[in-house]
């Protein structure tokens, strides 16, 4: 038992790589991290056309995709595997979507395209460490991370490489979804972890005939479970067989087709998340000038 309480031996090449990881984010203004307990959600989905519906607003964003497993990003973006590469010194750069949305992927440093990653935690923890810090973003005001589903190696990597990391949680309305969703809201809570809000995706299909909304997977789950648990409730998107087809031809949703319906509940989510965001950087404000005002 006393061995177990010993510190962990430290490793200078990590601790420095951490430092330069801090120093590098630090450039940053806010981190978020789009996840969920369930796959299947939509999540890659939420947080592409977030990314995009942030940089509409003027803010300069980047995105970052690293599902080891399943590396959407470049996919419904529209860009090819080749066009993500790393530069002579080692660094990646990212691709620029817009004057204002840069992204990177860890799909083109996978062997091949179809490869399947069967990885352990150690070798994925390693991975993801590695990436972000070869990684050079430079200012921005948002970093969207698109994270696997679950709440596991992943997920745990990035609360500790970024630590001033925030959360958005997604779900479905129904109650398997909403299951798995309490995990990730969990995970948050034990990791310290701000949680910006819960999108219920999927909430009701929009009918391409008759425009009107059909309870296919219920709604209002989401924003029942946000209220139980106390979590801000951002918004409910609902099922659009657009917004399969734009990802498929690589043109997201909200750029393709932005006087729609299904982009307005987006743009109220990024409102969302931008006041909420917002707030978080006012409240640590407050508390970094307390001490300040007792001495």
């Amino acid at each position: 038992m006393k061995e177990s309480s010993k510190e962990k031996p430290k490793n200078p090449v990590l601790d420095q790589q951490d430092e330069n990881i801090r120093k590098k984010l630090a450039q940053i203004e806010h981190k978020i991290m789009v996840m969920s307990g369930k796959g299947g959600v939509g999540k890659s989905t939420i947080s592409i056309n977030l990314a995009i519906g942030l940089s509409l607003q003027n803010f300069y964003v980047g995105l970052l995709d690293v599902d080891l497993h399943g590396p959407n990003v470049p996919k419904m973006l529209g860009v090819e595997r080749g066009e993500l590469q790393r530069r002579p010194d080692g660094t990646v750069g990212p691709v620029y979507y817009s004057p204002n949305l840069k992204f990177m992927s860890v799909e083109p440093l996978l062997p091949k395209k179809d490869s399947a990653v069967m990885w352990r935690g150690p070798m994925k923890m390693s991975a993801i460490r590695q990436f972000i810090y070869d990684i050079e973003w430079g200012k921005l005001d948002y970093l969207v991370i698109d994270a696997p589903p679950g709440t596991g190696d992943e997920q745990m990597t990035i609360a500790q490489m970024i630590p001033d990391t925030c959360a958005v949680v997604v779900t479905t309305p129904q109650e398997v979804a909403l299951l798995d969703v309490r995990k990730s809201i969990s995970f948050c809570n034990h990791v310290g972890m701000p949680i910006i809000g819960v999108v219920e995706n999927m909430s009701g299909m929009l009918c391409p005939h008759c425009g009107k909304v059909i309870d296919v997977f219920k709604r209002g789950g989401g924003e029942k479970l946000a209220e139980e648990l106390d979590v801000p409730f951002l918004g409910k998107i609902p099922v659009d067989p657009r917004i399969v087809t734009t990802g498929d031809a690589g043109k997201p949703i909200l750029a393709a087709y932005p006087n729609s319906l299904t982009a307005e509940a987006f743009e109220k989510v990024v409102q969302n998340v931008i006041n909420a965001t917002q707030q978080l950087a006012l409240q640590k404000k407050e508390q970094e000038q307390k001490p300040e005002e007792k001495s």
